[in-house]
């Protein structure tokens, strides 16, 4: 098969979505890749290295979408990219169409199969494409919510952890899922009050078990979130329904709860946003303000640490990229049923129920005959 690499154009997306030592096994199985000039320059990674791994570079993305029968990348086309995607070419990365209706009415129109990181599942009925950023982007929601909550950064000026005599912050996480676990474990490292909060009972009870004493765990309602919201200087927003919209835990009244200064970080940003206050924003310009709150909603939030994301991602898409290039993806999907789950949009049609009811288009059940 014929694979192309594009350049991430995405602002400040510095992730690639195959390292030199991905390209050496797709070329090892016998396919062809083609990387674009400077693809990996933002992991790390140089031409020359892609080049000794057997890629052959091309100056321009037109040229990748151009010659490409499967384009892998880490994010979801932007506008530029939508009239280089082909019929019948096949997209192998993030899309979030539940949150992106004129991405979705592009892709449909290009005639391309879509195959989706998020939806993939494993055996197991985990997320395994989606577990790797997941765990990045929770770990930086705290690295970032301690920055935003610094005094010239907009923030009340609070340390996260406190010193000797003084109380550190209280971190308030919405969903226990990856995210959620990863934001918990890294803000109770730095000493804060953490509660963490979900609507289920026995992913709480294991949280329980396993978490720092200074983690508690709360059944996530909004009579519960509003009580908690006066006295919180840190909320991040982890809650993910796979392939559809978020659903908005946080209303405008609740935002005016939170004391002035304090931080939302919505990792969830990427599906819709979990705040009514969200909106996406970039690493350019990652925050806004909304009833004095700080609201940090980037939507590639592990596009900051590119090296360690490239490195994570690449792991995870490996083995599934070269189970598509070597069978087609239809043989791969009958061969895999959690990889068929990924498939969301094929030639003009809907064949994921989640994005179906995000924009309320018909659904066409998978077809892989």
């Amino acid at each position: 098969m014929i694979i192309g690499v594009p350049k991430e154009i995405k602002n400040n997306e510095n992730r690639v979505a195959a390292t030199p030592s991905g390209v050496k096994e797709l070329v090892k199985h016998g396919h062809t890749v083609y990387v674009q000039h400077t693809a990996g320059e933002g992991s790390g990674f140089s031409d020359a290295e892609y080049e000794a791994a057997g890629a052959t570079i091309l100056p321009t993305i037109e040229d990748v979408y151009g010659i490409a029968e499967m384009i892998i990348k880490v994010k979801e086309p932007i506008e530029p990219e939508y009239k280089l995607v082909k019929k019948g070419q096949l997209l192998f990365t993030y899309f979030h169409f539940a949150s992106d209706f004129e991405l979705t009415e592009a892709m449909l129109k290009s005639g391309a199969t879509c195959i989706a990181y998020e939806t993939v599942r494993d055996r197991q009925g985990t997320l395994p494409l989606l577990i790797p950023m997941s765990e990045v982007a929770g770990r930086m929601s705290i690295q970032e919510g301690a920055r935003f909550l610094e005094k010239p950064q907009g923030g009340k000026g609070i340390l996260l952890g406190g010193v000797p005599g003084v109380k550190p912050a209280k971190v308030l996480i919405l969903g226990a899922g990856v995210v959620g676990r990863n934001a918990a474990m890294m803000a109770a490292g730095l000493g804060c009050d953490v509660t963490i909060t979900d609507i289920s009972l026995p992913t709480l009870r294991h949280l329980n078990e396993v978490m720092p004493a200074n983690v508690k765990t709360l059944y996530s309602s909004q009579h519960n979130i509003e009580q908690e919201l006066p006295t919180t200087d840190l909320v991040i927003g982890s809650v993910l329904i796979p392939g559809a919209k978020a659903p908005k835990l946080v209303t405008p009244e609740m935002v005016k709860l939170l004391p002035k200064g304090s931080v939302m970080v919505d990792v969830a940003i990427d599906q819709g946003g979990c705040f009514a206050t969200s909106h996406p924003t970039t690493h350019t310009d990652p925050v806004y303000e909304v009833d004095g709150v700080v609201h940090y909603a980037v939507a590639n939030i592990p596009g900051a640490v590119p090296f360690t994301s490239t490195l994570a991602l690449t792991n995870a898409t490996l083995p599934y990229a070269l189970r598509l290039a070597d069978m087609g993806w239809k043989d791969a999907c009958k061969a895999d049923a959690g990889l068929a789950q990924g498939v969301n949009i094929v030639d003009g049609k809907v064949t994921f129920e989640g994005v179906s009811k995000a924009w309320d288009l018909p659904y066409t059940p998978l077809d892989l005959n």
